[in-house]
């Protein structure tokens, strides 16, 4: 148990931070923190993607939300990393996280929303979908933007479906994962800091 608290320990105190260029040249092996992977039942991680929600619960007390703080500063990876690249199969979209101390799982959860929940979706992009799930997406784009108004207290959306409203009822985060085929099928090339995001309807 100690070696496991220490691996996911806040702070600088437990082995370099590797920069992108150190992962791709000793082709490193990047172990992903349980909580994103999904394996911790002690604090499994609630991040809605268009409310911007972060949470978690402990799978044996589902009753009350956990406070993220709890584990926000802890590394995503180990070793640490300064940059990880998410993709998603639902989505079109890269999240590029970085930080110079190490990306943490606050990095992660902070870095997805700003990019699906305030980046709206272009013109161009909207239309590279047929008719019909264009239509999809408008309509959950005016339902998250009711939803949100009511339940969070947001500012009124500009009218424009957000990255989030792309992935229509599938908002909540359910976990990472290497995924290097897909990877290389997506981008061209598949590197040890490429993860692979799993959306659920939750």
């Amino acid at each position: 148990m100690g070696d496991r608290v220490n691996k996911w320990a806040p702070g600088v105190h437990y082995g370099p931070v590797l920069t992108q260029t150190d992962v791709y040249l000793l082709d490193a092996d990047l172990e992903l923190h349980p909580v994103l992977k999904g394996e911790d039942d002690s604090f499994q991680l609630v991040l809605n993607l268009s409310t911007g929600q972060m949470a978690g619960y402990n799978a044996a007390a589902r009753d009350h939300d956990l406070p993220f703080a709890d584990v926000k500063d802890q590394p995503a990876t180990f070793p640490r990393a300064d940059t990880l690249i998410i993709i998603a199969e639902i989505s079109p979209w890269c999240t590029i996280v970085r930080n110079p101390g190490g990306v943490t799982l606050g990095d992660i959860c902070n870095s997805l929303i700003a990019d699906y929940k305030d980046n709206p979706v272009t013109d161009g992009e909207l239309a590279s979908l047929p008719n019909r799930v264009q239509d999809s997406i408008r309509r959950a784009a005016a339902h998250n933007a009711t939803y949100n108004a009511s339940y969070y207290s947001s500012p009124a959306a500009s009218g424009r479906p957000t990255r989030a409203d792309w992935l229509r009822d599938k908002l909540y985060f359910e976990r990472m994962s290497k995924m290097d085929n897909y990877a290389k099928a997506r981008l061209g090339y598949s590197a040890p800091n490429i993860f692979v995001m799993a959306l659920t309807a939750w």
